[in-house]
């Protein structure tokens, strides 16, 4: 720029007396000559300081600027208002941003003890089920020991026999039992006769298994017992103990190399096996075999010695002299004892056997101790001619009545009855939570108590009912 230029542009000029344009802005051609004195110069506001601008090659007069007229300055607001309005957004934003994150925390708390809890839960699933597996292993591993040991069984206990091969079992291990009774009729003269019946062999050395009932007249009359093979060997036989409750009794032979009986398990006993009963009926028709079924279990029959046995029912034909006969199964094993028949007029086809099971136990007593072990004895003797005719009479319960018919005292000294306080004239009526009205439930209540187990015994003394403490003695032989 040439310093004539700059000379002016450094002038102060006054606003008003600069020329104002009225229209719009002219062209280069119509631009006005302005001299030095009348130039004003405005000050330079960067906004237009390039406005209009000629270059100096151009034109050597210094440009012209329009200032415009300077603008009422505007009242500032106050930026407390500002800042305040912005402070409330920051506010808001922050909280929003906070709540955000407390959000995002406690879900992520929540959602971490779900997955925790969740985690748990399938742990102890887990572990639950490889329990069930573990126990499932053992189960199995169980059956298969089970089914070796069964597959190593001798095929003689596994393999059903045919009939016939039974009874050549049975021709080697079933005897003839036959006691001579002599007895003097109402005319003074004596008489004899033969009680026959069956037992089968149970070892090599000669003891043998029978009712009670074949030999009792033999026991209590100290008679001499025969026993009788099938190729009509005879042996005199010995009784080496009887259970009169349980109809069992055990005898003995001298003889060695016997062929014993195979004894089973009654406890497998069902409804509708094939059975062979084999003895000796009506004392004549020896080694007889009639074939049949199970027909039920668990009956409860009465005996001529007021004793309820259980036994197990069956439509093969007994008679007289198969008493204490075998009954074998299918395998060729004994599973029970002939016992009894119902010899009603018209009835047929109903027999009973005690189960080899109860046998089994009671015949080892008798063959070790000479008497069955372990079972409950009171010490009282029972008058039993009381019944309900004089229960009546006197106005006093039903019951076994303490004491004999001849009037000596009814309590043995010494005895478990005579510790717990019983005395003679008392009627007992209970034996802990079994009913007594009888001799014959006093024997059956004492069939569920052990020899030395304490109970409550219930009398009737003296129009008052007491409560007694007993521990029972162990029975043996009288």
């Amino acid at each position: 720029m040439s310093e004539e230029n700059e000379f002016f542009k450094d002038q102060q000029v006054d606003p008003e007396k600069a020329p104002v344009r009225e229209s719009a802005e002219p062209t280069q051609a119509s631009k006005p000559v302005i001299t030095p004195e009348e130039f004003t110069v405005k000050p330079q506001r960067e906004d237009y300081e390039d406005a209009h601008y000629e270059p100096e090659e151009e034109n050597t007069r210094p440009p012209r600027y329009y200032t415009p007229p300077e603008k009422p300055s505007r009242e500032a607001k106050p930026k407390k208002e500002k800042s305040d309005g912005a402070g409330k957004v920051i506010a808001v934003i922050c909280a929003i941003l906070i709540a955000a994150l407390l959000g995002g925390m406690v879900g992520s708390t929540l959602t971490r003890s779900g997955i925790n809890a969740r985690m748990d839960a399938l742990e102890q699933s887990l572990s639950a089920h490889e329990a069930s597996l573990e126990e499932l292993r053992q189960n199995n591993a169980a059956i298969a020991a089970a089914a070796a040991a069964a597959m190593e069984t001798s095929t003689e206990t596994t393999v059903l026999l045919p009939p016939s091969d039974i009874y050549d079992l049975a021709t080697r291990q079933v005897v003839g039992i036959r006691t001579e009774i002599t007895a003097t009729n109402f005319f003074g003269m004596t008489s004899s006769g033969a009680v026959s019946g069956s037992g089968f062999i149970i070892s090599e050395d000669g003891y043998i298994l029978t009712n009670y009932h074949v030999v009792e007249d033999a026991y209590s009359g100290k008679l001499d017992i025969e026993v009788i093979s099938y190729d009509g060997t005879k042996y005199n036989a010995e009784i080496v103990g009887v259970e009169p409750s349980n109809d069992i009794a055990v005898l003995k032979i001298e003889a060695e190399g016997l062929s014993a009986a195979s004894i089973g398990n009654s406890s497998g006993v069902r409804v509708g096996d094939t059975v062979f009963a084999i003895g000796n009926p009506l004392g004549e028709l020896e080694f007889s075999m009639s074939t049949g079924h199970v027909s039920a279990l668990d009956r409860e029959i009465t005996t001529d010695h007021d004793s309820s046995i259980n036994m197990f029912q069956i439509d093969a034909a007994v008679n007289e002299g198969n008493s204490g006969g075998p009954v074998y199964n299918a395998r060729g094993e004994v599973i029970g004892i002939v016992t009894a028949k119902y010899s009603s007029s018209g009835v047929e086809g109903l027999g009973f056997a005690i189960p080899i099971d109860d046998a089994k136990s009671i015949s080892s007593d008798l063959i070790t101790k000479g008497y069955v072990t372990g079972k409950a004895y009171m010490g009282v003797s029972i008058n039993q001619t009381y019944n309900a005719m004089y229960a009546q009479y006197w106005n006093t319960p039903l019951g076994a009545y303490v004491g004999t018919p001849d009037g000596e005292n009814g309590v043995s000294p010494g005895s478990a009855a005579d510790k717990a306080g019983i005395r003679d004239g008392d009627i007992i009526t209970a034996v802990g939570e079994y009913k007594v009205e009888s001799y014959a439930d006093l024997k059956e209540a004492l069939k569920h108590f052990s020899a030395y187990e304490t109970t409550e015994v219930t009398v009737y003394r003296a129009g008052e009912e007491l409560h007694l403490t007993i521990t029972f003695d162990e029975a043996r032989p009288n």
